[in-house]
């Protein structure tokens, strides 16, 4: 299994028989070096999306299109374009489990919002998302854009992940010291891999406190385009 970052909170995971990208924002991503495009897109299956916000929907559509290949995510957003975009999809919503190349993909809450910009102002999009992706011996927690929830409770002890990919940035997501508490107190993760974190100034820079405060655990600070195998 690899996972790689493209940068804010893309991710290109390879797992089982499926290349999925996760929020696949690239045009105007100020960390993804648009040269090596076809090097991020290059065999994917499909795209998941957390939600409708253009630094994670960004690209999705012209993907779609160009690799004839479907966008899943919640149904509102996903059918609203299959209708207005004429893109295939895979539309479902919270507690839903679609499988995709042989991973399990699990539909689970955030707490953040979603829309994307329309010409009389924001349109919703569906309520925002995180996913547990689960193959090959292992679950990912993709948390989306949130901030702690309760709800991560349940979620670490009936999916039980082992790797936790977390929006850490703070600002419009928790924090690099909130996502270490929500780490410690709701999971048992063996690797934690930071996103939305880097992109902008208002964003914090680095991982420091999130390893200070998770100690045992492998936070794996990631590189644009640089896999990291599992």
């Amino acid at each position: 299994m690899k996972i790689t970052w493209l940068g804010h909170s893309g991710f290109r995971i390879e797992i089982e028989q499926a290349v999925l990208l996760v929020d696949p924002w690239l045009t105007g991503n100020p960390l993804f070096p648009a040269e090596r495009r076809d090097e991020a897109l290059q065999g994917a299956t499909h795209l998941l999306l957390t939600h409708g916000h253009g630094d994670h929907s960004g690209d999705t559509v012209q993907i779609a299109k160009k690799l004839a290949i479907p966008v899943v995510g919640i149904y509102d957003l996903v059918t609203w374009w299959q209708e207005k975009e004429g893109i295939d999809g895979i539309g479902f919503n919270k507690g839903g489990t679609v499988t995709l190349g042989g991973a399990k993909v699990t539909m689970v809450a955030a707490t953040h919002s979603s829309s994307v910009s329309g010409e009389a102002g924001p349109i919703y999009t569906g309520t925002e998302s995180g996913y547990m992706i689960s193959g090959e011996g292992h679950t990912i927690y993709v948390s989306g854009d949130t901030d702690i929830m309760a709800d991560m409770g349940w979620m670490g002890e009936y999916h039980k992940p082992d790797i936790g990919i977390l929006a850490a940035g703070g600002h419009f997501t928790m924090d690099m010291k909130r996502a270490a508490f929500a780490a410690r107190k709701y999971f048992d993760f063996r690797k934690v891999i930071p996103c939305h974190y880097r992109t902008f100034p208002l964003l914090e820079q680095d991982a420091s406190s999130l390893r200070e405060g998770l100690p045992g655990v492998e936070v794996i600070e990631p590189e644009v385009l640089e896999p990291i195998v599992v």
